[in-house]
């Protein structure tokens, strides 16, 4: 079989060897040893001010929200064309999401059609880096100092991600990435916000942390968001291999694009003018092809090939928010467009030619 994804890992000496010392401090959680020293790799390796781990991503995009402590009903705007966290983390919140659709080229948001989206409620804009492909941060930044808008990105999928040599990680007030199992970068489980706010790192520890602030003082009420120490450890081992990965993943996306480029009724993403990928994903669009996106899921399934309807169906349309105002897939018609014909295929770092070739050929005959 071959999964729409695996995860990386060190060899299982090198893990061995990172948890080792655990056994001897006995320190498993609450900003251990591992936790801190994962916390300074990655605000280096991303370049980033702040760096604070969590133990999911989600979680951390709640806490983005919570530190922020909008007015309840006030509005964020976002994109449909995400995975579920992204909107349930606006809603749990006691906020409202505003669906702007997405652009047909690179399927992030949409931003000639934010600003319509405006309103006296709107405090915030949730954009999300989709498949490593960035949004318009520029374009974004221009309209969110416009009308005095905070900016916070899901950037689960940009891990590791540069425009113009600048890290995905220093767009916006706050950037959310997620190291789930599935991601480019994991650490088993976990997530993390990289902000330059030096005011936010005492805020979110304490957040994260039940809300204690001291051994006898709970300042607000929070929750238990923290990394433990076996994750951290795995995230350290990852990281000391994450660009190797990502070459691997890129060579893997070049055999795709030479087999599938050029075929009618299948769009391929174009590569981004001055970014550079993590290669997390690897969408395609099956638009006027000979065969719809179902089907060839269903062929490739036959075949113990594993691809992913991602993202479908979008978020604007599933039950718990049909009943919403702002909600309706009809209204961002060009992600309702996508989320019916988008199918990312296999992709990770040990993906070989040959399995790529495999896929292809399934596609193609």
């Amino acid at each position: 079989m071959i999964n729409v994804t695996r995860s990386s890992m060190p060899s299982y000496e090198e893990y061995c060897e990172e948890i080792k010392d655990l056994w001897e401090s006995r320190w498993l959680t609450n900003n251990g040893a591992k936790h801190r020293q994962l916390q300074t790799e990655l605000e280096q390796y991303l370049a980033v001010p702040h760096v604070t781990l969590y133990t999911n991503g989600h979680l951390a995009l709640e806490h983005m929200l919570d530190a922020m402590r909008f007015p309840e009903g006030s509005e964020i705007i976002t994109t449909p064309f995400t995975f579920v966290s992204t909107t349930h983390s606006i809603v749990r919140n006691g906020l409202v999401p505003v669906f702007c659709d997405v652009n047909d080229t690179d399927y992030t948001m949409d931003v000639t059609k934010i600003e319509a989206l405006i309103t006296e409620k709107t405090v915030a804009i949730m954009p999300v880096h989709v498949y490593g492909n960035l949004c318009d941060v520029e374009a974004i930044d221009v309209i969110a100092k416009k009308h005095g808008l905070k900016v916070f990105y899901d950037a689960a999928h940009a891990f590791g991600v540069k425009k113009n040599g600048i890290s995905a990680a220093n767009f916006g007030d706050a950037s959310m990435f997620s190291f789930h199992a599935t991601k480019v970068f994991n650490t088993i489980e976990g997530g993390a916000l990289c902000y330059a706010d030096d005011k936010m790192v005492s805020l979110l520890d304490t957040l994260k942390n039940f809300g204690i602030d001291s051994p006898e003082t709970v300042a607000f009420v929070g929750g238990n968001a923290k990394m433990n120490e076996f994750q951290a450890a795995m995230g350290i081992c990852n990281l000391r291999h994450i660009d190797g990965e990502i070459a691997k993943r890129k060579a893997a996306v070049e055999q795709y694009r030479k087999r599938l480029s050029g075929v009618s009724g299948i769009r391929l993403c174009p590569e981004q003018a001055g970014v550079e990928s993590n290669y997390a994903y690897f969408p395609v669009v099956f638009d006027g092809y000979r065969h719809t996106r179902d089907d060839i899921f269903a062929m490739l399934k036959e075949q113990d090939i594993i691809a992913r309807k991602y993202f479908y169906p979008l978020t604007n349309d599933i039950t718990c928010y049909a009943a919403m105002e702002t909600a309706g897939a009809d209204k961002t018609p060009v992600a309702k467009h996508l989320a019916a014909r988008v199918l990312t295929l296999p992709l990770y770092a040990d993906l070989t030619v040959e399995d790529v070739n495999r896929i292809c050929d399934v596609i193609l005959q």
